[in-house]
C-alpha cells in the first residue's frame, strides 16, 4: 500500500551535530528520522523510477510512490521500478544513492552545508550482511554525503531488544524475522545475537503478494489489468491468513461445504449496469402512430397520383389503337391499309387487335375492374383468326409476311405449351389434394399407425438418398482392386463424368508420349475437347421425386410428431456445438472471488517449493538454528524456545503463531517448553529500537569514522559488530 507523502522537514538545523540520524533501510520501506524520537520523520517505498519527459526526452528520478499526475508529463510506462536490494542485500548502489538523496533531502539535509550530512548515522542491515555490501555502503555515506561517523546494526536485533525492554520477550530467545524478500531465524543469548546460529530462507512478504497476483491473474485473465501488484498487496493484508493445517483446509474447499462459502471473500470491481430501456409511454405511442398514419397517407396519395397518370396514358394509347382499327375498317383498298400499317409501325391488323386487347386489360386492371385471363378470352378466338399466316404456304407470302409467320408460329407453340403445362399442373394439384385427403382420412382412423408408416417411409427414403450420395461421391465401389483396405482414393471420389474426363486426358497424354505429336490433324481429334467440356452433371438440377417425397414426409412428421428431428439437423447438432450466445454482463462478472488463494499464498512461507525456492520453511528454521549451536546445553535451548519472537511485516498474517507452534513442536522433544510471542509493532519496532539505541550515551563507542575506515580498511568491517547489550 502506498505511503502518504510527508512534507519536507524544516527543522534540520535545530538539531545538534551530535544527534544521530537513524535509517531503517528495509527491503520494502525506507524510514529515516532522528534518534530519540518515537516515529520516523520520512517513510516511502525503497524503489526508484527513471521516466523520460514526453516532449523533451529529459530523464528524471522518482523515488518512492510517484504522483499519478506524472503520467501527464512523463512516460512512466517504458521504465520499471528498481530496488537497490537483491534478497535483502544492497547491490544496486546507484539506486541506493537516489533513495538516500531523496531521504536526506526530505529530512532537510540539503539546505545546509551544500547537501552534506553532518550527523552520525545508524543504519540497519540484515544479519551476516556481506562485507562488500557493507564496505560500499560505508564508502557511499562517507565520501558522497560526508557523514562524520557510521554504525550498522541488524534490524531484527533492534526489534528484539526494543520488545525485550517492554517485557515481551526474554534475554534468551530466537527472533524469527519475516521480511520483504527473505526470512531470518536469529538465536539470542544473554541479549546478544548469535550469527553462527542464524538461518535464512529466500521467501518473504513479496513472494506471498506476487503468488497471489499470479493466481488471480490466471483465474481471471479478463481482469488482469485490474489485478495490479499494489492491489494484490492490499488483498493480502486484508484477506489472507495462514491455515492451521493446509491439507485439511484444502479439503474443506474441495467439498464445497457451507464453511468454505463463509470463508470466501469477494472483491467487487467497478461495474456500471447497462441502461434499462423503459417501455414507451402512451403519448409516445400515439405520436409514433400519428407519424405512421401521416406517412401512409402520403404514400397513398402518391400511389393514387401514379395510378391516375397510368390510367390517362393507357386511355390515350387505347384511343390511338381504336383510331387505327377504325381507319383499317374504312380502308377499301389493300394499298391504303398497308400504308396505314406502315405509318403505325404494326405489321398486321391482328397485331393491332392484340395490342388493343392488352391495353384494354391493363386499363381495366388499373381502374380496379374485373378482368378475364388471356386464355379465357382466347377461347372465343379461333387459332386461324389469331394466327392467320400459319396455315398459308410460304410461296404465297412476302418476305415481311414470312417473318410475321415465324413470329406467329413461335407465339402459337409457346401458347400451346403454356396451356399444356397449366393443364398438367392442374392435374397434379388435383392428385395431391386427393392424396392429402386420403392421408387425412387414414390419420383420423388410426393416428399411431399413420405416424409409424410415416416414420418408416422417412427412414427408407433417407437411407436411399444417403446411399445415392455415397455412390455419387465414392463411385460404384467396383474399382480395379488396388484399394484393398476399403478406403476411398481419388478415383473412387470422382463421379462417372469426372472419371470419363480423366480417362480422356490420360489417353491423350499417353498417345502424345509415344512419338510424334499428331494430335489435331484429324477432325475427330477435336471432338475430345467437346467431350471433356461437356457438362454431364445436369442431373443435379433436375428435381428428384424421391427428394421431393422425403421433404413432404418430413413436413408431415414435423406437423404431427413433436419429437421428430430431421437427420440434417441432428447431424449439425452432433458435428458442431451451438456457439455461445452473447449475454448482458452483470455485477457477478466483475467480481474477483478469493477462496483457496487466501491461505494458499501464505503457505509459501512454510513450503517455499511452491514458488521455486527449495529451502526450509519458517517452522523448520528454528530447529536448524538450534542444530547450528551444538555447544549449547539442551536446557539453554529449551529456555530459548520459551521466547520465540515474531517480527517483520510478513509476520502480521493471521494464524501464523498457531501454525508455527504446531510446526516447531513437531521438531522439538516431547513436552518440551515452547512459547511464541509477537512484536508490539512488527513493522516499526526495528526503527524504534534503533532510535533508542542511537540515543543512548554509549552509542558513541560503537561508531567508526572515516579515519577509522581509511586506516583499518575493509577487513576491519568484516569483524565489526555493535554490542546490543548497551541497549539495556
Amino acid at each position: 500500500m502506498a505511503e502518504a507523502r510527508i512534507a519536507r522537514q524544516t527543522d534540520y538545523d535545530l538539531f545538534s551535530p551530535t544527534t544521530p540520524i537513524v535509517i531503517d533501510n528495509g527491503g520494502s520501506t525506507f524510514r529515516i528520522g532522528w534518534a530519540g524520537e518515537s516515529d520516523p520523520r520520512i517513510m516511502f517505498r525503497n524503489v526508484a523510477l527513471r521516466p523520460r519527459h514526453r516532449s523533451t526526452g529529459e530523464t528524471v528520478t522518482v523515488v518512492g510512490e510517484h504522483d499519478p499526475a506524472l503520467f501527464k508529463y512523463f512516460d512512466c510506462t517504458r521504465s520499471s521500478w528498481r530496488s537497490p536490494f537483491d534478497n535483502n542485500v544492497v547491490y544496486q548502489f546507484e539506486i541506493m544513492e537516489y533513495v538516500l538523496d531523496y531521504g536526506f533531502d526530505q529530512l532537510g539535509a540539503s539546505s545546509s552545508m551544500a547537501g552534506k550530512v553532518d550527523h552520525p548515522i545508524l543504519m540497519t542491515e540484515c544479519i551476516l550482511n556481506p562485507v562488500s555490501s557493507r564496505a560500499k555502503m560505508a564508502e557511499l555515506l562517507f565520501e558522497t554525503y560526508g557523514a562524520p561517523s557510521v554504525a550498522f546494526g541488524v534490524d531484527a536485533a533492534f526489534s528484539y531488544k526494543y520488545n525485550q525492554n517492554l517485557g515481551i520477550c526474554a534475554e534468551d530467545g530466537i527472533a524469527l524475522s519475516v521480511g520483504y524478500m527473505t526470512s531470518h531465524s536469529i538465536p539470542f543469548l544473554k541479549g546478544e545475537p548469535l550469527p553462527e546460529g542464524s538461518c535464512r530462507t529466500n521467501v518473504g512478504g513479496y513472494h506471498v503478494t506476487n503468488y497471489l497476483k499470479e493466481l488471480l491473474s490466471l483465474k481471471y485473465p479478463y481482469h488482469a489489468s485490474s489485478i495490479t501488484w499494489e492491489k494484490s498487496e492490499e488483498l493480502k493484508r486484508e484477506h489472507c491468513y495462514v491455515a492451521p493445517d493446509y491439507a485439511s483446509e484444502l479439503q474443506i474447499f474441495k467439498k464445497g461445504t457451507k464453511e468454505s462459502e463463509e470463508k470466501k471473500r469477494v472483491w467487487q470491481l467497478p461495474w456500471i449496469p447497462p441502461p434499462q430501456e423503459e417501455p414507451p409511454s402512451e403519448e409516445e405511442l400515439a405520436r409514433k402512430a400519428a407519424i405512421r398514419e401521416k406517412q401512409g397517407q402520403r404514400l397513398r396519395e402518391m400511389a393514387a397520383a401514379k395510378r391516375s397518370q397510368k390510367i390517362t396514358d393507357l386511355e390515350n394509347e387505347l384511343h390511338v389503337l381504336e383510331t387505327l382499327l377504325s381507319q383499317l375498317e374504312q380502308a377499301e383498298q389493300p394499298e391504303v391499309a398497308s400504308s396505314i400499317l406502315a405509318r403505325s409501325g404494326y405489321l398486321s391488323r391482328q397485331e393491332i387487335e392484340s395490342a388493343h386487347f392488352r391495353v384494354s386489360q391493363s386499363l381495366r386492371k388499373a381502374r380496379g375492374e374485373p378482368t378475364g385471363t388471356v386464355e379465357d378470352n382466347a377461347d372465343n378466338v379461333t387459332s386461324a383468326d389469331k394466327y392467320p399466316l400459319v396455315s398459308i404456304p410460304d410461296e404465297m407470302l412476302t418476305p415481311d409476311q414470312l417473318k410475321e409467320k415465324k413470329r406467329q408460329l413461335f407465339l402459337k407453340t409457346t401458347s400451346e405449351g403454356r396451356l399444356r403445362a397449366k393443364q398438367k399442373r392442374s392435374e397434379e394439384e388435383m392428385m395431391r389434394e386427393r392424396q392429402n385427403q386420403l392421408e387425412e382420412e387414414r390419420r383420423l382412423e388410426n393416428p399411431e399407425l399413420y405416424l409409424e408408416e410415416l416414420r418408416a417411409k422417412y427412414k427408407e427414403l433417407s437411407e436411399k438418398m444417403d446411399q445415392r450420395k455415397r455412390l455419387k461421391t465414392n463411385g460404384n465401389g467396383n474399382g480395379n482392386g488396388n484399394n484393398v483396405s476399403g478406403g476411398t482414393g481419388r478415383g473412387e471420389r470422382l463421379n462417372a463424368a469426372q472419371r470419363e474426363r480423366m480417362r480422356l486426358l490420360t489417353t491423350a497424354l499417353y498417345d502424345k508420349g509415344k512419338g510424334e505429336d499428331t494430335f489435331g490433324l484429324k477432325d475427330e481429334d477435336w471432338q475430345l475437347y467437346k467431350l471433356m467440356s461437356k457438362d454431364t452433371d445436369d442431373d443435379d438440377d433436375v428435381v428428384d421425386p424421391d427428394e421431393a417425397e422425403l421433404e413432404r414426409v418430413a413436413t408431415k412428421l414435423q406437423e404431427f410428431d413433436p419429437s421428430f428431428v430431421e437427420r440434417t439437423e441432428a447431424r449439425l447438432m452432433q458435428s458442431a456445438q451451438e456457439p455461445p450466445r452473447p449475454r448482458t454482463l452483470t455485477a457477478e462478472d466483475y467480481q474477483v472471488v478469493l477462496g483457496v488463494e487466501r491461505f494458499r499464498c501464505p503457505e509459501v512461507l512454510f513450503q517455499p517449493g511452491m514458488v521455486g525456492e527449495y529451502q526450509v520453511g519458517l517452522d523448520e528454521m528454528v530447529s536448524h538454528s538450534l542444530r547450528r549451536l551444538p555447544n549449547l546445553d539442551s536446557s539453554v535451548k529449551d529456555h530459548m524456545c520459551q521466547s520465540i519472537f515474531l517480527t517483520g511485516g510478513g509476520s502480521l498474517l493471521p494464524g501464523l503463531e498457531q501454525r508455527l507452534e504446531t510446526g516447531i513442536r513437531a521438531t522439538r522433544p516431547y513436552l518440551s517448553p515452547l512459547k511464541i510471542v509477537r512484536a508490539v509493532d512488527s513493522v516499526m519496532d526495528a526503527w524504534r529500537g534503533a532510535s533508542v539505541y542511537a540515543a543512548s550515551e554509549m552509542f558513541s563507542t560503537q561508531i567508526f569514522s572515516l579515519q577509522d575506515y581509511n586506516e583499518k580498511g575493509e577487513d576491519w568491517l568484516r569483524r565489526y559488530n555493535i554490542v546490543y547489550s548497551l541497549y539495556d
